[in-house]
C-alpha cells in the first residue's frame, strides 16, 4: 500500500498594515507558508478587520510574476490598483499565492508544469479552508492562472463556490502564436532572467498607450524585477505544446469569463465556444473597455473590479 501523502502547513505570524486607512481601520496583510510536495509555497493574505466569517477569495497569478506583485501592487497615490485591497474593503478575505517557481516560493531545479501548479493551488485551497473554517472559496484567475486553476476545478469543483477567469488564452490566441517559435528555447532552460525593462511590453501589446498610466507600468516593473530573479519557462512550454488543457464540460461551478477589449490573448471568437459549453446555467461573459491583457492594472480596472464584486456577492 502506498503511504498517504502528508501535507504540512506552516503559518508565519507576521501582520503588516497597508498604508491606506479605511474608516479608522486599515487593510492588514498576513504572510503564510504552505508546505506541499517538499516545497514551501508563499501565500499573501489581505483583509479588513477580523477575517473570521468573511467570504474567501483565492487569486491566481499568470505566467510571469508572483501573486503579491500581481494583485497587491502599491502605486503611490493610486490605491485603486491594488485588487487585494479593493476586495478586502468589499468584505472579502483575500489570498494571493506564489506558485512553485515564482516569487518567494521554492524554485525546483527543472521545468515546473501546469499540472504541478494545479496541485499547488489545491493544497493552498485546502490550507485556506482549514484556516478559516469555510466549506468553499471563490477563485479569481488571470492568464495562465486560468489553466492551472481550471485543472484544479475539474478535479475538485466541490471546493469552489464561484469562479472568475480573466484574460484566458485559447489555442489560436495571437500572443501564443508569437511564442511558438521560441519552443526550443523554452525546452532548453527551465528559467530565464527578465530585466526591469522587459516587464513593460505586456502593457502595450495591441493596447493603445492611453489605456495605461506610465507610473503604474514603472511600479509594476520595479516590483517584478525585485521578486523574480529568474522566471520559469514551464508555463510557456505547456501553453505552446498542450493547449487546449481544459474541458469546459467538466467545470460545473458558476463562472464568469472576462477579457479586455485590447487583449492579445483573449477574444470573443476564441472563447465563446468554451463559454457555451460550461454546464452551470449561472454564467456571465464580460468584455471590459479601456483594458488589455493587464486589465487589473489598466484604465478599465475599476469596471473590472465592479464586475468581480457583483458576481461574487450575487445571491
Amino acid at each position: 500500500m502506498r503511504p498517504r501523502a502528508v501535507v504540512r502547513y506552516i503559518v508565519l505570524v507576521a501582520v503588516l498594515a497597508s498604508v491606506t486607512p479605511v474608516t479608522a481601520q486599515e487593510v492588514s496583510g498576513v504572510e503564510h507558508w504552505v508546505e506541499h510536495a517538499g516545497l514551501k509555497l508563499y501565500v499573501w493574505e489581505k483583509h479588513l478587520g477580523n477575517p473570521a466569517g468573511k467570504p474567501v477569495v483565492v487569486l491566481a497569478q499568470g505566467s510571469a510574476t508572483a501573486g503579491r506583485e500581481s494583485f497587491d501592487l502599491q502605486v503611490p497615490g493610486k490605491p485603486s490598483y491594488s485588487l487585494m485591497d479593493v476586495l478586502a474593503r468589499e468584505g472579502f478575505d483575500v489570498f494571493a499565492p506564489d506558485i512553485r517557481g515564482f516569487g518567494r516560493s521554492t524554485r525546483p531545479d527543472g521545468h515546473m508544469t501546469t499540472q504541478e501548479a494545479s496541485e499547488d493551488l489545491n493544497a493552498i485551497i485546502d490550507y485556506v479552508l482549514k484556516l478559516r473554517g469555510r466549506p468553499q472559496v471563490h477563485l479569481l484567475r488571470w492568464s495562465w492562472g486560468t489553466q492551472y486553476s481550471g485543472m484544479c476545478i475539474m478535479a475538485h469543483a466541490e471546493k469552489v463556490a464561484k469562479y472568475v477567469r480573466y484574460a484566458q488564452m485559447h489555442v489560436n490566441s495571437p500572443d501564443l502564436a508569437k511564442r511558438r517559435p521560441r519552443l526550443e528555447a523554452f525546452r532548453k532552460t527551465p528559467y530565464v532572467s527578465i530585466p526591469e525593462a522587459g516587464w513593460k511590453p505586456r502593457f502595450a501589446s495591441m493596447t493603445p498607450a492611453a489605456v495605461t498610466e506610465s507610473d503604474v507600468v514603472e511600479t509594476f516593473a520595479k516590483a517584478a524585477v525585485q521578486v523574480e530573479a529568474k522566471t520559469p519557462t514551464g508555463p510557456q512550454l505547456d501553453m505552446v505544446t498542450l493547449m487546449p488543457m481544459l474541458n469546459p464540460r467538466l467545470m460545473p461551478v458558476p463562472m464568469m469569463l472576462i477579457h479586455g477589449e485590447y487583449d492579445d490573448v483573449a477574444d470573443l471568437a476564441g472563447l465563446l465556444p468554451f463559454f457555451q459549453q460550461l454546464p452551470n446555467p449561472y454564467k456571465r461573459y464580460v468584455v471590459i473597455p479601456n483594458a488589455g491583457h493587464m486589465m487589473h492594472l489598466q484604465g478599465g480596472h475599476r469596471l473590472f473590479q465592479h464586475e468581480v464584486v457583483s458576481f461574487f456577492t450575487a445571491p
